[in-house]
């Protein structure tokens, strides 16, 4: 049973489709990265999977319960990207309060709170006020919230915003911990590097609509970029090049060239020096998952979509 299922989500705001038939699962003990650029529509379906705001259309089951259920809302953790916490409570007060909201007993509380403070490099914070905290602090804390209640899913929004290299490999090692012991993350980043580093899955959202969701080695694995070097590349043959992939660049005697997997390479130095090009090179060369996300932007704005 998926941690997570969506089929046909939908949610309208007046004439603006925040989401569109969004249909996707996210298995137990997986790192599912939720990626897109601003206004695609990834706040609004946490907000929809949390129980936060109801589908126009569509449905949603988290944890094999409706969202926003008490008994699925016990077993979750969440770190929003714009959160507000209480600034006159200290480290520890802030973490108690929640563990008191969680119904947490005292005991397991106190063992918690010192737990997790040293699990996020703050224990010699812990009674120093929130409003003396660091935008780096104030995530690691806020880390530490969504983990107290050890829940079996967690929401990650933009978890690393504002921490330095080293508390950047610090959440990831801990989200590595987390799937480790089962625990499923669904994560949401602008740092694309991170998340290829972290994440099994990723799913690209753009204008509310799922354009592309797989394994990383999947979605990059299938996408080759050629550096093509050749005299003789006249406006024809490079407009005939388009038969095998795409042009993402063109520079003299060189040019860049998306295919979908490397046994396509013999057929285009083929066709090349058929057609009258002295071929020098073909340097390919797997895609990253930020120059995917890119070309999957450009790809979707072109064709008006």
């Amino acid at each position: 049973m998926p941690v997570i299922e969506t089929f046909e989500l939908r949610k309208v705001y007046g004439d603006t489709v925040a989401v569109d038939s969004l249909t996707l699962a996210v298995e137990r003990g997986e790192v599912f990265g939720f990626l897109g650029p601003n206004g695609a529509g990834k706040t609004t379906t946490i907000k929809m999977l949390l129980g936060l705001a109801h589908p126009t259309a569509g449905q949603a089951r988290i944890l094999d319960r409706a969202p926003g259920d008490p008994a699925v809302m016990g077993r979750i953790g969440f770190l929003p990207e714009h959160f507000r916490f209480h600034p006159w409570l200290t480290a520890t007060d802030f973490l108690d309060l929640h563990g008191r909201l969680h119904g947490m007993p005292a005991d397991r509380r106190r063992r918690r709170i010192a737990e997790l403070l040293a699990r996020v490099k703050l224990a010699d914070r812990a009674d120093t006020r929130l409003s003396d905290f660091s935008k780096g602090m104030s995530q690691r804390i806020g880390l530490a919230q969504a983990l107290l209640n050890e829940p079996d899913l967690i929401f990650l929004d933009e978890p690393t915003s504002g921490l330095d290299p080293l508390g950047r490999r610090e959440v990831r090692d801990l989200i590595r911990e987390l799937r480790s012991a089962g625990v499923t993350i669904f994560l949401n980043s602008h740092l694309l590097s991170e998340v290829e580093v972290t994440c099994d899955r990723v799913g690209i959202i753009r204008q509310g609509r799922l354009a592309r969701i797989g394994a990383l080695d999947e979605l990059t694995g299938h996408n080759v970029e050629v550096e093509v070097r050749a005299a003789g590349l006249t406006p024809e043959l490079r407009a005939g090049l388009e038969r095998w992939g795409r042009i993402v660049w063109a520079d003299g005697n060189r040019l860049g060239l998306t295919v979908e997997n490397e046994e396509m390479l013999p057929h285009v130095a083929g066709w090349l020096v058929g057609n009258g090009a002295r071929l020098y090179s073909l340097s390919p060369r797997r895609l990253s998952l930020e120059e995917l996300f890119v070309q999957i932007m450009q790809e979707k704005t072109e064709i008006g979509d």
